[in-house]
């Protein structure tokens, strides 16, 4: 018997509710409510589980010029509703949103699509790292960010069947 699930009946009361605690997706399906009468009743329920994901668009690697414009945007798609809190990290490290020139900032639209875009007004080398996106109601999602001198070439990376390949744009 799998704890998670309970049924519950307030005295005096005619319904009973069946409290599923820390819904998963393989708890979705059929379930019967049965009342013990006779003839038997019953009522057939079909439970549909939507999990929220989240995408950070454009990755999983972005490549930009010292001095360029870094926006990230993530989005959370399927929640029953938006996220009470969406976190930045970089490296690991939750993000401060520094105020001042070149700082971070973060604004994030709530709705059926939450989005949460992160501005950096001009990148530098420092902004190199890995960003990750952690809403509150959702698994993070994360993106890998080389911020590359103006003066050195960028690589061209390109994906095929066997793993990575990258080349130099000189």
């Amino acid at each position: 018997s799998d704890e998670r699930f309970s049924a519950r009946h307030a005295e005096g009361a005619e319904d009973w509710l069946l409290m599923i605690h820390y819904l998963q997706e393989r708890d979705a399906g059929a379930y019967e409510c049965q009342v013990s009468t006779t003839p038997p009743v019953s009522h057939l329920i079909h439970l549909t589980v939507v999990e929220p994901v989240t995408v950070i668009l454009g990755g999983p690697d972005v490549y930009i010029n010292t001095g360029s414009r870094l926006v990230l945007t993530c989005t959370v798609k399927f929640s029953p509703e938006p996220p009470a809190f969406i976190f930045w990290y970089h490296d690991e490290r939750l993000m401060s949103y520094e105020r001042r020139p070149g700082g971070v900032v973060v604004s994030t639209e709530p709705g059926s699509v939450t989005t949460s875009r992160l501005l950096v007004q001009s990148a530098e080398r420092r902004h190199t790292g890995r960003y990750t996106c952690a809403p509150a109601n959702s698994k993070p999602k994360s993106v890998n960010v080389h911020v590359i001198a103006g003066d050195q070439p960028a690589a061209i990376v390109h994906e095929n069947n066997s793993g990575v390949e990258g080349r130099n744009t000189r």
